[in-house]
């Protein structure tokens, strides 16, 4: 599972940098298309819902999910031979 940012939905109202207990997003810098300045993503390999959902098979956290008030935010499927990085922390 990865987690994307749909940048047609998103107002960028940046709550998802508040809630997020893994801190992997970081306020954007710059606009897109339409002037909305998007938030991105900080090394979400360390989102632990993404790395072990199909663990556990369900959903570990999703604070930042269910914040969005536009529905932005979601995981998706990776393709079978998509590089993907690991983190491992202590």
């Amino acid at each position: 599972m990865k987690l994307v940012i749909d940048e047609r939905r998103c107002k960028g109202c940046n709550l998802c940098t508040l809630v997020c207990p893994y801190r992997i997003f970081r306020p954007g810098k710059t606009p897109n298309r339409k002037g909305t300045i998007i938030p991105e993503l900080d090394r979400p390999e360390r989102c632990t819902n993404c790395r072990l959902r199909h663990l556990y098979g369900r959903t570990l956290c999703g604070m930042c999910q269910m914040i969005c008030p536009d529905q932005a935010i979601r995981w998706e499927e990776e393709k079978p031979n998509e590089p993907h990085k690991v983190a491992i922390e202590y």
